[in-house]
């Protein structure tokens, strides 16, 4: 592992998906998970203040980064939720089908390397009538900004941990086999279109 992404990637990262306009993102989606909850890519754990502890069974925050995991600790620690923390793979998700009552992921999608793979095993280990809440961001729909985007993502994904710009979320969604029951999407304010479209909601099996 470089230096780069050992001691400085996780700090870049905490303060880019911790941004103002990202934050109020994760308002909208994170209290809405309920019970037995799977945090996919839960990073520093910027999703944790948002949990309604009233509702959570327990969280479990998956992450294949310790460095990023480290962060999180005091976070998880000061929640009112029950939060464990694990090291993690998307794509080998270490649980046994049907077992979750929510699978959250926000800003993940665009890293995991065999994304497929990953959405598949969100849907195997969630419950039938579990959710899969989700907020991201991703290809535009806009064919100019479509195309910066195109353009920039070798170079993006190589100074932010792996970040694609372009990949088509509900496409990725529903190819795995989940139902879109709501979904809203937006350019994100204060935020530069290349990495600002924004798509949130949840699905079903």
């Amino acid at each position: 592992m470089s230096l780069y992404n050992k001691y400085i990637l996780p700090k870049f990262l905490n303060c880019a998906c911790g941004s103002k306009p990202i934050n109020y993102q994760r308002q909208k989606v994170v209290p809405l998970a309920s019970g037995l909850v799977l945090d996919v890519g839960i990073g520093t754990g910027l999703n944790i203040p948002f949990y309604n502890s009233e509702i959570i069974e327990k969280v479990i925050g998956i992450d294949p980064s310790e460095e990023l995991l480290d962060l999180a600790k005091n976070l998880s620690n000061a929640c009112p939720a029950h939060v464990e923390l694990e090291i993690g793979s998307a794509e080998l998700i270490a649980y046994p089908d049907n077992y979750f009552d929510t699978v959250l992921v926000t800003y993940t999608m665009c890293t995991i390397p065999n994304i497929h793979i990953a959405i598949q095993e969100m849907r195997r280990v969630l419950k039938p009538d579990g959710k899969l809440i989700f907020c991201e961001h991703g290809l535009a729909p806009d064919i100019k900004v479509a195309k910066w985007q195109n353009r920039i993502d070798p170079i993006w994904g190589k100074i932010a941990g792996g970040c694609h710009l372009n990949r088509d979320i509900p496409k990725l969604i529903k190819t795995a086999g989940f139902s879109l029951e709501s979904m809203d999407q937006m350019y994100l304010p204060s935020t530069p279109k290349f990495a600002g479209y924004n798509y949130w909601g949840f699905g079903k099996k």
